[in-house]
């Protein structure tokens, strides 16, 4: 996911039966693993360090005090990746701290379509014309975000424990991650704990040299496993 800019509600058009769209997840990480540094919160969004990892979505470094930080200076095979994953985009589900910790984006969801946001405090439901939707339960919010998605695609646009529940199901499709050119030795890992054994196809690559982009398509459990 990334915090004020539109990749992490990443969807696609639907297959050719045009029944359903694809469930894709995407994210940045370093090369040690990590989607955040450590501390992330709203003043430090990715962690202390971590906007390092998205340097490719603003073209080059940035910090956090920098103002009116947007897409505009992506370029090259960052700017061909990015635009491959918004193509037919329908909605988008983020987990309760990536919510807080890009400060609700300033109260309004700046994403297309409704961003269903997955919590426990459903209480905290902000007003409807914010465009985001407080949802308590995966199964509950991927649901709801198929319905509204219609034909498009769903994203699950992290963080990194939303993603994992949704590779657990068996309902993530393509898996799209952005690998920057970092090691940042703390902070939150994508797959920690994760257990299960998945073969994955590579789609395509992109490389910068702001980060390596590989979108996965998610075949299931490895044979190894699968013969267990």
């Amino acid at each position: 996911m990334i915090l004020g800019v539109r990749d992490g509600l990443i969807c696609r058009t639907p297959d050719a039966g045009g029944t359903m769209g694809k469930v894709i997840a995407a994210i940045t990480t370093s090369v040690d693993g990590y989607i955040v540094g450590p501390h992330d919160g709203p003043e430090h969004g990715l962690g202390i360090g971590g906007e390092r990892l998205h340097y490719w979505v603003m073209g080059g470094p940035w910090t956090y005090a920098d103002d009116g930080r947007d897409t505009d200076g992506m370029h090259g095979a960052d700017r061909e990746y990015y635009e491959s994953l918004i193509e037919g985009v329908g909605c988008g589900i983020v987990g309760r701290n990536m919510y807080d910790a890009a400060g609700a984006w300033g109260g309004t969801n700046p994403f297309p379509g409704t961003l269903i946001v997955l919590t426990h405090r459903t209480e905290d439901q902000p007003d409807s014309g914010t465009g985001f939707l407080f949802i308590d339960g995966f199964d509950a919010a991927l649901l709801k975000a198929r319905e509204l998605a219609g034909a498009g695609g769903v994203s699950l646009g992290g963080g990194a424990d939303l993603i994992r529940q949704g590779l657990a199901a068996g309902v993530v499709d393509e898996l799209a991650i952005s690998t920057a050119p970092l090691v940042l030795g703390g902070g939150k890992r994508l797959f920690e704990g994760f257990e299960q054994d998945l073969d994955l196809e590579v789609l395509g690559t992109w490389s910068s040299q702001y980060a390596t982009h590989v979108r996965y398509a998610v075949k299931g459990a490895g044979q190894e496993s699968a013969m267990q």
